[in-house]
């Protein structure tokens, strides 16, 4: 009964904090935005598992039902920036409130599909209900957290993202072993319903909004074709899909590309924030995040295959030996966010991006028959790098920008990590079409490569002065 007394006492004021939430509130509203974000990010991977058994059950091809994970994916990220664009407009706790009702139903109507066709189109809706949830949720946290305390609440949420990103299977496994692939969804029912409640009680508005008058339907949909023909035509490529289609779907691009850019630049509030692109800070800290993200996703897919073909370790041990990176991740996260108090983010980005390619390229040279032990203390050296890293570059991403340029921020944010996975997944296939057993190693090796490059790019930011809110 105290809890909620103390719970009412600190939530009944929704107004604009002129410097973060008071400490009760704060608390209450993090987790609102910790249970956003496990959800959203989860779902991207956790479905993974399933796919044999949900094929089996409506009667579909492997090829076909990889479409029940791809659906989800390219609905977030065509969204992404114009639900980010909204936020700034109306407020980022109406986009995080819809965004969370969206994916309770439509997590439910994932449940209760009884086709393909109909598991897929629910899987479009419930990407645009997550897309909501990741656009917004660093701009919220940038008003949750008074800005002396603004790296606490970012190690936070890179926490969240980095540990539920790696543990989709680990979840997914274990749901699973107790209950039909349905419950993959229906799990985030209550979840999302909590969530929500919490949301309207606890989540502040914007302490000012963007001067844009209308959403600006043309930009929404130029960028949804942009970022799908960019992710179709990467995977196309790297697939070794006709070679026509590809070039077709390249020239589109650019002809969509071209024709969006010019009119972001003559847009006083673009969508497509090209006014942050201009602070020097901002678009490097962009070019390490996409960097460091396809360097992970690189490791990610490959370390698998790497473990079980190459090493000859079984689907269980392959899960062990593959827990130590978010483990030290875990542990180097929340430091990181104290650190940046005190410590330059470029410093801390290019030290943390330099521990990650070293155990990328350590893994790559790891003797013909290693032992456990030998395998997980890379493994660590790999999370704890990234973790060191990613705190402090969402600091400097969320706080390079105006306030009320908050979304535009935390929706490239969220842009940069998936257009980094997206490149990342689909250099991976084509290692394995170039190289074949051997492209588990080439694609651990060009990950250290982008690692490095994203820490030369990382230490560079210490030219530039820190950001300011």
């Amino acid at each position: 009964m105290m809890i909620f007394t103390l719970f009412s006492k600190y939530t009944m004021s929704l107004s604009s904090p002129q410097d973060g939430l008071p400490v009760a509130q704060r608390y209450w509203a993090i987790l609102t935005i910790a249970l956003g974000i496990t959800m959203a990010v989860l779902d991207g991977a956790i479905a993974n598992v399933a796919l044999p058994t949900i094929a089996r059950e409506l009667n579909a091809s492997p090829a076909e039902s990889v479409w029940i994970v791809n659906a989800y994916q390219i609905a977030i990220i065509v969204s992404l920036l114009s639900l980010s664009f909204l936020g700034d407009m109306l407020g980022y706790r109406r986009v995080y409130q819809a965004g969370l009702a969206l994916f309770i139903a439509t997590s439910l109507f994932c449940a209760l599909s009884t086709s393909l066709n109909m598991l897929t189109f629910a899987r479009v809706l419930q990407g645009f209900g997550g897309a909501a949830l990741m656009s917004v949720n660093t701009a919220l946290i940038r008003i949750i957290y008074p800005q002396r305390y603004l790296g606490r609440g970012m190690a936070i949420n890179s926490l969240i993202v980095a540990v539920s990103t790696a543990a989709g299977p680990t979840v997914a496994a274990a749901i699973l072993s107790v209950a039909s692939w349905k419950w993959l969804f229906l799990i985030n029912v209550p979840l999302g319903a909590i969530a929500l409640w919490l949301a309207l009680r606890t989540l502040p508005d914007n302490p000012q909004k963007a001067t844009a008058q209308k959403f600006d339907i043309p930009s929404a949909i130029m960028n949804a074709l942009f970022f799908g023909l960019l992710i179709s035509a990467l995977s196309g490529f790297a697939q070794g899909q006709n070679g026509w289609l590809v070039l077709a779907e390249l020239l589109a691009l650019l002809v969509v590309g071209l024709f969006f850019i010019r009119r972001q630049l003559n847009m006083a509030v673009p969508l497509l924030p090209v006014d942050l692109l201009r602070i020097p800070i901002f678009s490097l800290s962009m070019g390490t995040s996409v960097c460091s993200f396809c360097a992970q996703m690189l490791a990610m897919v490959s370390l698998p295959f790497f473990l079980q073909n190459v090493l000859g370790r079984d689907e269980v041990t392959t899960g062990l030996l593959l827990t130590p990176w978010p483990l030290a991740t875990m542990v180097f996260a929340p430091i990181a966010g104290r650190l940046i108090e005190r410590v330059h983010a470029g410093l801390l980005g290019g030290i943390g991006l330099a521990m990650f390619a070293a155990g990328l390229f350590l893994l790559a040279l790891l003797p013909a028959q290693p032992g456990d032990g030998d395998i997980i203390w890379r493994m660590m050296l790999c999370g704890a790098g990234f973790g060191l890293f990613q705190s402090p570059n969402n600091h400097t991403i969320i706080t390079s920008a105006p306030r009320h340029r908050s979304g535009g921020a935390s929706g490239m944010l969220g842009t940069a990590r998936l257009l980094g996975q997206s490149v990342g997944a689909a250099l991976v296939a084509l290692m394995f079409n170039l190289f074949d057993q051997s492209g588990t190693h080439a694609s651990l090796l060009l990950a250290g490569g982008f690692s490095t490059v994203a820490a030369i790019v990382s230490l560079s930011r210490m030219t530039q002065s820190r950001a300011a809110a």
